[in-house]
């Protein structure tokens, strides 16, 4: 099973993240050594939003309990965020792999 962590940035993002980054990659790292954090990273060209993808026993817990904790969320370079179950079927990682 996977799960989508989707973040929306304040608009000045780029600049108010800069105290906050090192902790939050960090938090993200560790989400990784874990086993419960795939990929992660900023999506677009501006606004800029992100995306982080989360697997294992219940990644959606795992997404919503990095988010509450998650420095950017914590000190508004993050306004809002939305954690979704993922039903993956195609590729090497998919959780429901569908065949034709």
């Amino acid at each position: 099973m996977h799960a989508v962590l989707e973040y929306t940035y304040a608009d000045d993002y780029l600049e108010s993240r800069e105290q906050y980054r090192a902790d939050h990659l960090r938090a993200g790292w560790a989400a990784v050594e874990r086993g419960e954090l795939l990929l992660g990273g900023a999506a677009g060209e501006g606004p800029f939003k992100g995306l982080l993808i989360f697997t294992g026993e219940n990644p959606l817990e795992a997404a919503k309990a990095f988010a509450e904790a998650d420095p950017y969320v914590i000190n508004g370079v993050v306004t809002s965020w939305t954690a979704s179950p993922w039903t993956t079927v195609l590729g090497n990682e998919a959780a429901s792999p569908v065949h034709p």
